[in-house]
């Protein structure tokens, strides 16, 4: 339910969803997983926005840690990153909001 799977959404098979519930889908069963690394490219694309927000949440909670791609500045600040890799030189730092120009260049 908190991935918006309500009704008769919980017994669709995965073949029918759309693209959006079907990322939705992937990052329920990652967040419930007993994973402890999530690796994240552009997790908030195609998705509506009260989807987005679920699945910003849900990372956010993720007790483990999380590599995430994204040029979504919003997912950025959301997610309140500890860390940031520059690439192409690999380059890492602690985050900090001065990097929030670099996301909206991308």
């Amino acid at each position: 339910g908190s991935f918006l799977f309500t009704g008769d959404d919980v017994d669709k098979p995965a073949r029918v969803l759309s693209g959006g519930e079907k990322t939705r889908l992937a990052l329920a069963m990652l967040v419930v997983s007993a994973a402890n690394v999530l690796l994240l490219d552009e997790p908030t694309n195609n998705l509506d926005p009260a989807s987005r927000a679920e699945v910003l949440a849900a990372i956010h909670s993720f007790a483990g840690a999380i590599v995430l791609v994204t040029h979504d500045e919003g997912a950025v600040e959301a997610l309140e990153p500890d860390r940031v890799v520059l690439l192409p030189d690999g380059d890492e730092d602690l985050w900090n909001p001065d990097y929030a120009d670099l996301i909206s260049l991308a």
